[in-house]
């Protein structure tokens, strides 16, 4: 079986290559610093004027009518140098969404913003009591008039804290099943009664935020699919935030900078990396980051067919993420006491990434559906398997 890529792609890749190179200097980022957004923002906007930030997307709607294997290609190439979408709510989640599941109405209000780069999203999912049991959530959505008016709590909100527009779901029918009773909808983050409460996690950022709705009304128009059936709308946007190709690249770009200084560093006048456990820990590694690779170019195979990916992405989420932390671990076993320094610590290793990343990915196995769902998707979706 040939894996490799035509030599169109190849090019293709070249083509990133050198653009990475020339326009994005800011290496793995806190975009929580004004300064560093704005410029994460510019280089976003260039690869908008590129015809790259949607490139996937179908022409009419500010797309480049391109392939999905070039979209992972760019990905790829993207999480190796740390380059980051700051929008990917909107480009890989609520966008292609919308395009399967909205009307041409909405198609044309909400996407030619996102690939001209003009909008962020933030995505309003969790609640402090629905998390891997999505379908308890409880925001309210009352219909009145035209519109709906929405009251409740969201957690865990990604993107809140700079989103321009929220993509939620909320309880439009309580006497149904709960699966049965809700509905999307898509929200002006500035729509009066919205306010965020930034949460900062233990590895020391706040991506994430608690959103309050407080009586928003939100025009009947601005609902994605059918009243009550907004769970199955929903479950299309988490098929397509599940396969991602960045753990797998970002892994690999960790594991290059480990493997160096594995070799470059000495204990009992040796090199760390010729210690056989060592090597073998690294080789583990480098196996599993390619095994993670080849799933996720199996999911994009898929979308290129016209397929939406349920357990193939549900592999491509717990694979991609128990490699992060197993990464981590290897990287902490490997460094010793280096791992545990802070990128701000003179005498920090490698950026201090084996320290983020420990902690960070201490939560990528929970959130976008914990990996013990994901696994029952895969026996259900994938195997056959009951329920029950």
């Amino acid at each position: 079986m040939d894996f490799k890529f035509t030599e169109e792609e190849e090019a293709f890749r070249q083509e990133v290559r050198a653009f990475l190179r020339k326009e994005w200097t800011l290496g793995y980022i806190d975009v929580e610093d004004p300064e560093v957004f704005e410029q994460a923002r510019a280089f976003e906007k260039k690869m908008a004027d590129k015809g790259w930030r949607t490139m996937h997307w179908p022409k009419e709607y500010g797309g480049g009518g391109s392939t999905h294997m070039k979209q992972i290609i760019l990905r790829e190439e993207m999480s190796y140098v740390g380059a980051r979408i700051l929008d990917g709510q909107g480009v890989h989640m609520i966008g292609p969404c919308i395009m399967v599941h909205g009307t041409e109405e909405q198609k044309k209000r909400f996407l030619p913003p996102i690939a001209r780069c003009e909008v962020i999203w933030a995505q309003g999912f969790s609640e402090p009591n629905a998390g891997s049991d999505l379908a308890s959530l409880q925001l309210r959505a009352v219909k009145d008039g035209d519109d709906y008016i929405l009251n409740g709590q969201k957690t865990w909100t990604s993107s809140g804290t700079v989103g321009d527009w929220i993509h939620v779901m909320a309880r439009t029918d309580v006497n149904s099943p709960k699966h049965r009773g809700i509905s999307y909808f898509v929200c002006d983050m500035k729509s009066p009664g919205i306010s965020i409460m930034p949460i900062v996690n233990m590895a020391g950022f706040s991506g994430f935020t608690d959103t309050y709705f407080d009586n928003v009304r939100v025009p009947k128009d601005q609902m994605i699919g059918e009243e009550n059936r907004g769970w199955y709308v929903a479950m299309t946007t988490l098929d397509f935030e599940r396969s991602s190709i960045s753990f797998a690249a970002e892994s690999a770009k960790t594991l290059e900078e480990l493997v160096k200084w594995a070799k470059a560093t000495k204990t009992n006048g040796k090199a760390i990396a010729a210690d056989p456990v060592v090597k073998h820990k690294l080789a583990e590694m480098a196996i599993e980051i390619q095994v993670a690779t080849l799933i996720n170019y199996n999911v994009a195979y898929m979308q290129t067919k016209g397929l939406i990916p349920a357990y193939q992405a549900s592999m491509a989420k717990t694979f991609g993420t128990e490699l992060h932390q197993r990464l981590a671990r290897t990287g902490m076993d490997v460094m010793g006491l280096y791992g545990g320094l802070d990128a701000k610590s003179p005498w920090a290793q490698i950026g201090g990434r084996i320290k983020y990343l420990y902690l960070w990915t201490v939560g990528e196995t929970i959130y976008a559906g914990s990996n013990e769902i994901q696994r029952n998707l895969m026996a259900q979706r994938g195997l056959g398997l009951p329920r029950e």
